[in-house]
């Protein structure tokens, strides 16, 4: 490490002063022990923590389709599980590529996920679809499913003094991949079926990510009624978008001189686990399927805290290590 370089040692300093695994916890904290997690923007598990809800006893795949039949759904669809990620257009350009999106019923979107993790025949370059809505669906897309979780995590609510901004449910298989990515939200993430694998690094680690201006671009469907392959196509006009393009699984590809200072946390959530994602964590995300074929979440987003020391230090982090390039 160069002793001059204070980015440097400010990510040095972390990694020593702080622990290099997600802690577990055995039972729910009390409010004021999450507290203390929010205030030091540490993430832990809940293993077994959400065991008794109605969701992750009752939601398999058959389950799902009885509730669900008849219901249309949104459908990310992207050629490779690549949805929100930075992608390599035709012209070499990395851009940041959005999902096509279209609605879809249940039964079917089901049956897909389904025949693609399940049946081997099924073709390996197939479209990727992916159930992703970031928009508090399961208070208005799935509402039918929602009496079967908790209207707010409990020791959030009363620590926080807010119900969440966001609930969302997430139905996908093994094919899709969430890219490195942060979020401004105190984020509880309760495991139903499936299993989900997190690489997490904290918010003090921007210069190791690589963050770049992408311009936007969409997936599309050719031929006549949007029926046909999927494409990628910019967005003319559109704002670039300021994201990640390093990857901690690949850490040798479009990395920065801080890259390797990085110490990435990686724990996976089995079914009834609870993960609390403090706000800017980076995180990448995978997946892997239950018997049935599917893997399904239910996250709750809680609007970070803007006022103290936080945002500002990130902020300020960020605007030092651009103007050093």
């Amino acid at each position: 490490m160069d002793p001059s370089d204070p980015l440097a040692e400010l990510i040095t300093t972390y990694n020593e002063l702080n622990a290099s695994v997600v802690e577990e916890l055995s039972e729910e904290p009390s409010p004021l022990e999450f507290m203390r997690y929010v205030s030091r923007n540490t993430p832990f598990v809940v293993r077994q923590g959400a065991r008794d809800w109605p969701a992750t006893k009752k939601w398999t795949a058959a389950y799902l389709r009885e509730v669900l039949s008849g219901h249309e759904v949104n459908v990310a669809v992207t050629p490779f599980g690549n949805a929100d990620a930075p992608t390599m257009a035709e012209d070499g350009e990395l851009v940041f590529a959005k999902p096509h999106e279209e609605d879809q019923p249940f039964e079917d979107f089901l049956a897909y996920l389904r025949k693609q993790e399940l049946d081997p025949s099924f073709r390996g370059d197939e479209e990727v679809r992916y159930a992703q809505t970031q928009n508090d669906n399961l208070r208005h897309e799935y509402v039918s499913l929602f009496s079967e979780v908790q209207k707010s995590v409990a020791f959030a609510r009363v620590a926080l003094d807010k119900e969440p901004d966001a609930i969302n449910m997430w139905i996908g298989n093994s094919y899709s991949t969430t890219a490195l990515h942060k979020d401004n939200y105190e984020n509880v993430y309760v495991q139903v079926a499936g299993r989900k694998h997190f690489t997490l690094l904290p918010p003090l680690c921007q210069p190791c990510v690589n963050e770049r201006e992408l311009a936007p671009a969409s997936y599309v469907r050719d031929g006549d009624g949007g029926t046909g392959e999927l494409r990628l196509r910019r967005e003319e006009g559109g704002d670039p978008v300021p994201f990640a393009i390093w990857d901690p699984e690949l850490p040798g590809r479009r990395s920065t001189e801080y890259s390797h200072l990085a110490r990435p946390l990686e724990v996976t959530l089995d079914p009834g686990d609870m993960l609390y994602l403090p706000a800017m964590w980076y995180h990448k995300v995978s997946q892997s399927c239950s018997e049935d074929g599917i893997c399904v979440a239910v996250n709750y987003w809680y609007d970070m805290e803007f006022s103290g020391p936080l945002y500002p230090l990130c902020s300020f982090v960020r605007n030092v290590h651009h103007k050093s390039k």
